[in-house]
């Protein structure tokens, strides 16, 4: 079975009659308080247990040691196959107070290896009710600092809780007096706002009038500005495939000269590392060759000593032999003289001459060695000669390589790097042909638009003047407008105040379709309230507005009269010119269809009507 077990060390020292250290161990368990093994070992002790475990420790190490082999097993317990292991062995089924051996067990996957195996006592009656004693004081002093630990933060507590309150009384004083300021202050400031937005809304009517006049011309200038812009793109992008072409040209003549470089660059390579290997194995051999020069010179050198000793010597006996003609000379001339001492002098000269014979052959031998070595000598200095020329010859040849493949690396970098600048100019190309095609197919689906708005105007037109054929009764009206249903249209309507009795374009009746128009008895004017999203609501002269069933049931319904919403969205993407807003574009694509003189003026058109398209 497993159980937490807790170890306790402690370092005894008895000084009473002797100066001692002990080491006790104690193992408690903290769920059974009657567990209890002491372990008391003194310097005697563990000298015997360190003789009989084989261990490497002195007394004064021991401790901390075990502690660090407990601190393993500490660690290695929350494994399913632990390292170390603390195992706790008795010889009786449970432990009932009989001795018990701790082992601290390192498992291998060859064997279990005790390093430390110690015997624990069961402890007695009186040390178990010291132990208890003690865990009942340690406790007593635990509850009390609880205790006043607990007084301590209850005191805290209230003292926070009074505060508090305190702080929350004032606050909530200060709300209330904000809240009553901020009314004031809404309502004040609602006023303020009415009465600036009456005053806008009347600005705005008058600004409104200025800016469709101003639109009509601008109109007309941004439709020139827009032609010359499409014929210069088209223009540009002409010359950007002319000149996409030669760069795709190019690229692909500086990709095969890249390769033909590449392909010269490895032969270059591998013609440099045989001949650096070359320059390796002569300088081997020039290595060898130098220390053989150096032996033979030592060699010479020797001979040479041998052969001036030798020389001195026949120096020697060359003036031995002069001094012995002499003597003869003298011997002859005193031949009558000394006939007697002849004999002797003649025996003595035939020693000599056979001594200068040896000494002739001898020099002769000598003359033929020294001959010998200088051939030798000539024949080693004129292959060192060749040799030295060869390896110098080959060193220029080398460095002249090293030189071509240096520029040749430049003229590759140099090429890689134009070749880059040339990508890159040639993605920048492609971006701003990827910009010019864009704002080309925006320019087409404006036009479409511009066209679709066209077509949708003619079929309201038509449908106008077929209502207008229909409903004769409504068109006698003399002096006034005819008034309409959301519904039904009017015909193209004359203007008898201003004198225009010509028809007039679609733009302008649609225009006028959305001006106030007369009630049945003529009185009272209003202006018909249309689509939510094209127009504003106008307030009449009257202050009271003519209902309409059929447009209010269609915006029930959900249904939308006029242009479908995707006309009168607003595109981003459109590309502006010359610094125009992009809402005046949209608003003004359909200026040119209307003729200046068929707009109404406000005196014989009656109030205007806030018709306007959002862009």
């Amino acid at each position: 079975r497993r159980l937490n077990v807790r170890v306790n060390i402690e370092l005894l020292s008895i000084s009473n009659p002797v100066h001692k250290k002990d080491l006790a161990v104690r193992l408690t368990d903290d769920t059974d308080p009657f567990f209890l093994y002491n372990l008391v070992i003194s310097e005697e002790d563990f000298q015997s247990l360190k003789s009989q475990q084989g261990l490497l420790v002195d007394f004064s190490a021991f401790p901390q040691k075990f502690i660090d082999l407990l601190q393993q097993c500490i660690q290695e317990q929350n494994k399913d196959i632990p390292r170390f292991l603390l195992q706790l062995v008795s010889s009786a089924p449970a432990l009932d107070h009989t001795p018990v051996s701790l082992n601290v067990v390192e498992t291998n996957p060859f064997k279990h290896l005790t390093h430390l195996s110690l015997k624990f006592l069961p402890g007695t009656d009186a040390e178990i009710k010291k132990f208890l004693a003690n865990c009942l004081k340690c406790l007593k002093e635990d509850k009390m600092m609880l205790e006043e630990k607990l007084k301590r933060t209850e005191e805290d507590l209230t003292r926070q809780l009074s505060y508090t309150q305190q702080s929350l009384s004032e606050k909530s004083r200060e709300l209330d007096k904000l809240k009553n300021e901020w009314t004031s202050y809404t309502t004040a400031l609602s006023n303020k706002h009415s009465q600036e937005l009456t005053s806008e809304k009347e600005r705005a009517l008058q600004a409104q009038t200025q800016y469709q006049q101003q639109h009509e011309q601008q109109k007309k200038e941004l439709e020139n500005l827009h032609q010359k812009s499409i014929q210069q793109l088209q223009n540009r992008l002409s010359e950007l495939e002319v000149i996409n072409k030669d760069l795709t040209e190019r690229r692909y003549k500086g990709d095969s000269t890249v390769r033909e470089l590449k392909a010269k660059l490895s032969g270059l390579e591998d013609e440099c590392q045989r001949a650096k290997q070359e320059v390796l194995s002569l300088r081997r051999e020039n290595t060898t060759l130098d220390a053989e020069c150096h032996e033979k010179e030592k060699l010479i050198n020797q001979l040479q000593t041998r052969v001036a000793v030798l020389e001195q010597e026949i120096k020697d006996k060359d003036q031995l032999v002069t001094r012995t003609k002499e003597v003869l000379d003298a011997t002859q001339e005193q031949k009558v003289i000394l006939e007697e001492s002849t004999e002797e002098k003649q025996r003595h000269i035939e020693k000599l001459e056979t001594t200068i014979k040896s000494l002739s052959a001898e020099l002769l031998k000598a003359n033929e060695i020294i001959k010998k070595l200088q051939g030798d000598l000539k024949t080693l200095m004129s292959k060192l000669k060749l040799k030295n020329t060869v390896t110098i010859q080959q060193e220029k040849l080398l460095a002249e390589k090293e030189e071509k493949l240096q520029k040749e690396q430049r003229e590759s970098q140099e090429m890689g790097q134009s070749l880059r600048m040339k990508e890159q100019e040639v993605c920048k190309l492609q971006e701003q042909l990827e910009s010019t095609i864009q704002k080309l197919e925006e320019s087409k689906q404006l036009l479409k638009t511009n066209e679709n708005v066209i077509t949708w105007l003619n079929r309201q037109l038509s449908e106008v003047q077929m209502a207008k054929k229909l409903d004769s009764p409504a068109s006698a009206h003399a002096g006034g407008r005819a008034a309409v249903s959301p519904l039904s249209m009017p015909d193209r309507p004359s203007f008898h105040s201003s004198g225009l009795g010509h028809p007039i374009s679609p733009l302008y009746a649609f225009q006028n379709f959305l001006e106030p128009i007369h009630s049945k008895n003529g009185n009272s004017q209003c202006p018909v309230q249309l689509n939510s999203q094209l127009l504003k609501p106008t307030r009449c002269s009257d202050a009271h507005t003519v209902p309409a069933a059929g447009h209010a049931a269609n915006k029930e319904n959900g249904d939308q009269l006029g242009l479908e919403s995707k006309y009168f969205k607003k595109k981003d993407d459109s590309i502006p010119l010359r610094g125009l807003s992009q809402n005046t574009l949209n608003s003004e694509y359909l200026r040119p269809y209307l003729p200046a003189k068929a707009q109404p003026s406000p005196k014989a058109a009656g109030t205007p009507a806030s018709a306007y398209f959002p862009g």
